[in-house]
């Protein structure tokens, strides 16, 4: 289960404990999950932004890759609105949940190979609470990477790859998408249509013709 007050990971806890001095008002703790724990979309991000979901306690609140996450979510009828501003805005989400790999903040938005796994706990319980027919979204090869470790899943029998789709154990699809970053879309290695066709790809899933 979640821990609001993990400190498994003695770089990621001594970070925290810097970033809080530096920026009291900040959540700068580990951030839970937002939306429905049995929801049939879980969204898998890498880790909370420093400026972000560090700050504000809530997943891809507050920085610039919740901006097409949220209004992306809304166009497909999984929120409540397009904009994720605060914990305490008001936003619900619809049958879906977002999480991340890595709850805490790390330096330079790199976590290590054993904070990854050591983090792999809690993403194991929130897969394992998914219901039968279930989809995840993998934003970026380490969540994709981390659902497949979460499942015992040998990694190089599923390649990641943008709107790729896999099937699971347990009747769950794993859909692969860029992450939604500043360097990614401003690059445009990932646009807002290739976005919105991974969770269109996922909506079709969930609710077939």
């Amino acid at each position: 289960m979640f821990d609001p007050d993990c400190r498994l990971c003695p770089r990621l806890a001594g970070f925290l404990d810097q970033v809080k001095k530096e920026h009291p008002d900040y959540h700068a703790r580990p951030v839970s999950p937002f939306g429905d724990p049995e929801a049939d979309l879980l969204v898998v991000g890498l880790a909370p932004g420093m400026h972000g979901a560090n700050a504000t306690g809530r997943p891809f609140t507050g920085d610039f890759a919740g901006i097409l996450l949220y209004e992306t979510l809304f166009r497909y009828g999984f929120s409540s609105a397009p904009e994720s501003i605060s914990a305490d805005d008001g936003l619900q989400l619809f049958n879906c949940r977002i999480t991340n790999a890595v709850k805490c903040l790390p330096p330079q938005n790199k976590p290590t190979g054993d904070e990854i796994n050591g983090c792999n706990r809690f993403l194991r319980e929130e897969v394992g609470a998914m219901p039968q027919g279930g989809v995840l979204v993998a934003l970026g090869l380490v969540a994709h990477n981390s659902v497949l470790k979460a499942l015992d899943l040998k990694m190089s029998q599923y390649k990641f790859a943008h709107n790729a789709c896999h099937a699971l154990p347990g009747g769950l699809r794993l859909i692969d998408s860029y992450h939604c970053s500043r360097y990614n879309t401003q690059t445009r290695r990932l646009t807002a249509e290739m976005f919105h066709e991974v969770f269109s790809h996922a909506r079709s899933l969930l609710n077939p013709l």
